[in-house]
């Protein structure tokens, strides 16, 4: 059974109260940006219909793994543009990115 939007938003909002998001001073309403990426979550599952069920598991993880990235190095940029010094995890991994090349 597909999930809808207001399923996924709500699931959304219950992740968030293990790990909040910090939604800053962005100029728009949390709630608003939730809905957005429900939506557009639910429609690239109904986009992903006539996949195989191995298709989907592999599309939604290359969309997941690319997520993470962008946060990662959004988080980083961030550390660094305020001079904060990046944790001992993060850079332990960095390190290992570096020593991967």
């Amino acid at each position: 059974m597909p999930i809808t939007p207001q399923q996924l938003e709500a699931l959304i909002q219950e992740v968030e109260r293990e790990d909040p998001i910090d939604f800053a001073d962005l100029p728009f309403e949390e709630d608003a940006l939730r809905a957005l990426v429900a939506n557009h979550l639910c429609e690239m599952a109904a986009a992903m219909d006539g996949f195989s069920d191995e298709d989907r598991h592999l599309a939604l993880l290359a969309v997941a793994a690319k997520l993470v990235l962008e946060n990662l190095v959004l988080h980083v940029q961030l550390l660094r543009q305020h001079g904060v010094p990046i944790s001992d995890s993060v850079e332990a991994l960095l390190r290992r990115l570096r020593d991967t090349k």
